[in-house]
């Protein structure tokens, strides 16, 4: 499929946005992602993107694929998963933002900035998310759990990826998409946090409680 020789606003903002909200999930893997479509033709970059072609380096490549990799398996053992949430950040957000940036025309900076604002602030909520998500998930005492979740994270971050980059006019759309589960994981670990917190908080009470009766 031939990219179009340019795209509107919506779309690049669109593109922008569902990359730097992928990269809060999975950055390396994002970065590696799209070095390889562009170097099999998989990605004919429109006009606007030719600045991605750089992610198309060897030596971007070959840092992203060592990063994906050791997050491939970072992200599938319990509690490890969160060591290395924390530790990104702001890997994930920087990163993000940079993405967004590069993505947008440089002969447009207004764009520029709204890109870099829209891409660190979509990358860190969908950083949120998922680090928040694995704090629940770890609660379990079970770890396939973790591979599972993992996975998931793996096959949608490359299908949404792909689908930005392939039909620009529903990019807006996966952005959408991404930031509604970002934000509804980010409700639902807090309650459920909150719910095993308290109920741990009751049990610990409890027993004194009865003794002061006593």
């Amino acid at each position: 499929m031939d990219a179009p020789a340019s795209l509107g606003i919506v779309e690049i903002l669109g593109i922008a946005t569902s990359a730097s909200l992928l990269a809060g999930w999975r950055l390396y893997l994002v970065v590696l992602a799209t070095g390889i479509a562009m170097n099999s033709g998989v990605v004919p970059l429109p006009d606007h993107l030719q600045s991605l072609q750089v992610l198309a380096n060897p030596w971007v490549m070959g840092f992203a694929a060592i990063g994906a990799l050791c997050e491939f398996f970072a992200d599938k053992i319990m509690w490890l998963d969160s060591i290395w949430d924390t530790v990104h950040t702001l890997v994930r957000p920087v990163g993000g933002a940079l993405l967004a940036l590069a993505i947008v025309d440089p002969a447009d900076p207004a764009l520029q900035v709204v890109a870099f604002l829209l891409g660190g602030g979509g990358a860190l909520i969908a950083h949120g998310g998922k680090a928040s998500a694995r704090a629940v998930v770890n609660t379990s005492p079970e770890p396939v759990s973790n591979a599972v979740v993992s996975t998931a994270e793996d096959v949608a971050t490359v299908g949404l990826l792909w689908l930005a980059y392939e039909y620009p006019w529903v990019a807006a759309g996966v952005a959408v998409l991404v930031l509604a589960a970002c934000i509804y994981l980010l409700v639902l670990a807090r309650r459920i946090l909150h719910r095993l917190f308290w109920r741990t908080g009751e049990q610990t009470q409890h027993p004194l409680s009865e003794t002061a009766d006593g």
